[in-house]
């Protein structure tokens, strides 16, 4: 059998030229010893960066898998931050580290809003397959999914004081949930079109919502258990918050009679906003008392909620100023009203260099407001303003621009020796470097569509929209020349072999040919970089692209009518024409040997043909959108290319095989570069990040690729799977929180082994106690299974390897005849006090759903009765442990702030006598020298 031929895998190694992600919003974080305001977090594609805005550097990277991040949301204690994905999944990150522990995976799609509580105990999640989750963190499971909105969930907060939550969506509602009872109490329906997202003010005594016109619309809420007697009793929630079971006439009032009694909100009024288009995003500082929202323009419009002091005092002022003109009209006594617009002003605007996405604000001390800004055009700025002044007025303190450009990378490429990278957008071009990723040269220039190094890598020659050349010096980073070369735009540029000269293509239908110069610069007299123009070969249709091929020999053009025409580079002679595209060729590349050319098309196909008679190799299906970029890797017969479906693939000529698939881009590829030596490639999307790609020593086994490809599709389909449906419960508006994923039913089936290898243990053991008493001696045990522990252990050990928030899920996908074993197990492992918490969560939760299969089998009931008896006492037991232990760690805290206050005085006497000493030293040498 003969070798196969061997392929290297090319693996992911960086994301750069991303600030920040549009999909996920900013906000401000605090990190270990750092001060308040100084860094933001933000998402960039599938990871989250923490910036700190003062010296413009990322000071931590929150590694992400594979998906996008959608929303960001920090933990009470700023120790933590929780981080939706667009599969619909939760990772909370530790900001100490960038670690992350807890992960919860219940949603169908992109999380859209996540919110902490007040305690930072529990987490509330909404997504855009309209459910509501509740998380249990301490626990890391899901508590239960509200369901009730018909749209996208745009905002879910919790009330601080009531175990209530409030919840808008783009169905235009917003509903309130009981969570006691997991039941929506109101739906208020007083918008006319989608809630894009509201706030809490004034202690959770007033709603603000936004939403697709240029009102604010403020709701007083009364809680009106509160408002009751105090003879009167209290309702309890539940069933009692309804009316009695005797009062069966008003049962179709019960809903209305329940929000009644729970709060009623009455709209207040509406603030007006200067834009005139929906509500973006809506945010306020910790305490509520400022207001920022803005549209779709560059302006942040803030408001402040004033005190109520300072309303009582603008009234009185209003009063007297009403009194003085009634006095003077000779008028009646003046009643002034109290409105929204007296306790919620205009604070200031901020205008933004940009378009603003998101927003987030801070109170620090001093009544200083710190604003942060994430931009449409990749960009971060903050600002900070004094809320206390009269006309307070915003000052840019930071913006974060260099490590990325503001429009889409159209261009790039590799300096000769694999060093630098050059990216050349829509204003401007950068040069990086490869091994740090860091920006050396930021450069203004014109629309960008093509670029490349000038041999000796000191100067850049870039081809733009406009049909003009620009040559830039990378010393200096100063433009040395514009050249005026084409009438349209200049779409392709390829360096001559002999590295003497360029041709340029473009949409005025000609190829020109241009000569590396050194001319006389009349300014600074010293030599410079120019190129002068020497062929034209004029076309009858645009020019898409060129390429010469290795040996000088052959020039080919791809034209817009759909075909690859190849000339002689030295008569400019017609030598072959490659026809066979649906659409234009889009990207063409050559072989080192000159034997080849690869071409990629609008049409979603390469095709393969031979250089000696222009026949067509092969045809293949590439992409599932536009092929946009084609490059062989230097030295051999493997080529890449990038298209619209966000993926980079890898084909080898020879075979026509496609070798692997690069994903992590999330959005259009536009260009990639492949370095001089083949071992990295650089890839540039309308993400807006640029991805670097290592060549490494892995091999690839095709068989073994295409079986990953078919698991990893396996594994999406079974992540776009139904929530599972628990057995006896109705699907209302409350439903369990997890989702049916690879892991937990792969978590199942490593129970049910460990049950099946437990009963199989029981068997030999007794098949070997039999035998022992048969043969009335020892018998030597066969065990085939080497276990480190007792089979029980084992099926423990097992179930407490499962996530915690995986936990429930991959026991309901349990088939029910592995039930009762376990159930006995459960027993046994109470009895010796094992794992208790994590045995009663299991036993509780098995209970509730097999509850009719177990109830009805006369064998468990004994079983049941036994774990009603020890499940209580070992509760019990625990409880009373912890409720010492608590105790103990009480007293010892009061003992230690005892000594340490004692500690404190004698520190302080202490050195009060010393002050004496030194007084009167001083005091007797004064004496002895007057």
């Amino acid at each position: 059998m003969g070798l196969t031929k061997q392929y290297l895998r090319y693996a992911a190694s960086a994301v750069f030229g991303v600030i920040g992600s549009q999909k996920a919003n900013i906000t401000y974080v605090t990190l270990r010893g750092g001060e308040k305001g100084r860094y933001v977090a933000v998402a960039a594609c599938e990871q989250v960066f923490i910036w700190d805005v003062r010296k413009g550097e990322k000071v931590l990277i929150l590694q992400g898998q594979k998906h996008e991040v959608t929303f960001l949301c920090p933990s009470p204690d700023g120790i933590h931050i929780a981080v939706g994905y667009e599969d619909g999944a939760v990772r909370i990150f530790s900001l100490m580290n960038g670690e992350t522990n807890v992960s919860f995976n219940g949603h169908k799609s992109a999380v859209t809003v996540i919110q902490y509580d007040g305690l930072g105990a529990r987490l509330v999640t909404g997504s855009k397959d309209t459910d509501v989750i509740v998380w249990d963190i301490i626990n890391e499971c899901g508590l239960y999914r509200l369901r009730g909105h018909k749209d996208v969930i745009t905002q879910a907060l919790f009330l601080r004081d009531k175990n209530l939550l409030v919840t808008s969506s783009k169905d235009s509602f917003v509903k309130w949930w009981d969570l006691d009872t997991q039941h929506c109490f109101k739906t208020m329906v007083g918008h006319r079109s989608e809630v894009w997202s509201m706030a809490l003010l004034n202690q959770e005594k007033r709603l603000l919502t936004g939403s697709a016109d240029s009102e604010l619309r403020a709701w007083d809420i009364s809680y009106l258990q509160e408002e009751k007697a105090e003879g009167e009793p209290k309702v309890k929630k539940g069933k009692t918050l309804l009316d009695d079971d005797d009062d069966e006439d008003n049962e179709e009032g019960g809903d209305e009679n329940l929000e009644e009694r729970i709060l009623s909100c009455k709209k207040a009024g509406s603030i007006l906003r200067e834009a005139r288009d929906r509500v973006v995003s809506l945010t306020t500082d910790r305490k509520a008392r400022v207001i920022a929202c803005h549209g779709n323009d560059s302006v942040l419009e803030l408001f402040t909620v004033l005190s109520e002091e300072e309303v009582q005092k603008k009234m009185t002022k209003k009063l007297k100023k009403a009194k003085k003109k009634a006095a003077a009209e000779e008028a009646a006594e003046p009643v002034v009203e109290r409105m929204l617009k007296d306790e919620i002003i205009r604070l200031t605007n901020i205008k933004a260099s940009a378009k603003i996405r998101w927003a987030d604000c801070l109170s620090c001390a001093g009544g200083e407001l710190k604003v942060a800004l994430l931009l449409q055009n990749n960009t971060v700025e903050t600002y900070s303003l004094k809320t206390s002044g009269k006309t307070p007025t915003a000052n840019k303190t930071s913006r974060l621009t260099i490590g990325g450009h503001r429009t889409d990378v159209r261009t790039l490429a590799f300096s000769s020796d694999n060093l630098a990278i050059l990216s050349a957008s829509g204003d401007t071009v950068k040069v990086w470097n490869r091994s740090t990723l860091q920006v050396i040269r930021t450069m203004s220039c014109d629309y960008a569509l093509c670029s490349l190094f000038v041999p000796g890598d000191r100067q850049i020659i870039l081809g733009t929209k406009s049909g003009k050349l620009q040559i830039f010096e990378l010393a200096s980073g100063s433009l040395l020349e514009t050249v005026e070369a084409h009438n349209g735009a200049l779409w392709s540029l390829c360096l001559a072999p002999d590295q003497r000269g360029i041709v340029t293509g473009s949409a005025d239908k000609t190829v020109k040919f241009w000569e590396f110069e050194l001319i006389k610069d009349q300014g600074t007299g010293q030599k410079r970089l120019t190129v002068k123009h020497t062929r034209t070969l004029q076309l009858e249709e645009d020019v898409l692209c060129v390429k010469f091929s290795p040996d000088h020999r052959l020039l080919a053009v791809s034209l817009l009518d759909c075909t690859v025409k190849i000339f002689y580079t030295d008569t400019l002679k017609f030598f072959l024409s490659l026809y066979g595209h649906k659409l234009p060729v889009l990207c063409l590349d050559i072989s080192h040997d000159n034997t080849l050319i690869a071409t990629g098309s609008a049409d979603r196909n390469v095709k393969i043909w031979g250089l000696d008679f222009g026949d067509c190799h092969r045809s293949m299906f590439a992409h599932d959108d536009s092929v946009m970029f084609l490059q062989f890797v230097p030295k051999t017969h493997l080529f890449f290319t990038a298209g619209k479906d966000k993926k980079i693939k890898q084909w080898d000529a020879d075979k026509f095989e496609h070798i692997q698939t690069l994903e992590g881009h999330h959005r259009e590829v536009w260009c990639l570069a492949i370095s001089p030596n083949g071992d990295h490639i650089v890839s540039s999307s309308h993400d807006k990040s640029l991805r670097l790609w290592e060549r490494t020593r892995e091999p690839i086994i095709l068989e073994e690729e295409r079986e990953m490809e078919r698991e990893a599709e396996f594994e999406e389909s079974m992540a776009k799977g139904d929530v599972p449906v628990v057995p006896g419960e109705t699907q209302g508006e409350a439903a369990p929180a997890g989702k049916k994923t690879v892991e937990t039913v792969k978590a199942a089936e490593r129970i049910m082994e460990a049950l099946e290898l437990y009963k199989e243990e029981n068997r030999k053991m007794e098949e070997h106690k039999y035998a022992c008493e048969h043969a009335g001696k020892e018998v030597e045990p066969h065990r085939q299974v080497i276990l480190t522990t007792t089979p029980s252990r084992y099926v423990l050990d097992v179930i407490r390897k499962v996530r915690s928030s995986e936990l429930e899920v991959s026991l309901l996908v349990l088939p029910f005849p592995y039930v009762p074993e376990l159930l006995r197990l459960f027993n046994s492992y109470i009895q010796q006090g094992l794992e208790v918490e994590l045995v009663c969560r299991c036993l509780f939760f098995l209970l509730k759903i097999h509850f009719g299969q177990i109830s009805s089998n006369q064998m468990l009931l004994s079983v049941i009765d036994e774990l009603r008896m020890n499940t209580l006492s070992k509760v019990h037991e625990i409880r009373d442990v912890m409720g010492f232990n608590s105790a103990a760690l009480q007293f010892l805290q009061r003992e230690i702030q005892s000594k340490e206050d004692v500690m404190f005085f004698a520190d302080a006497t202490g050195r009060l006598e010393e002050k004496k000493k030194k007084r009167r030293k001083r005091e007797r040498a004064i004496l002895t020298i007057a």
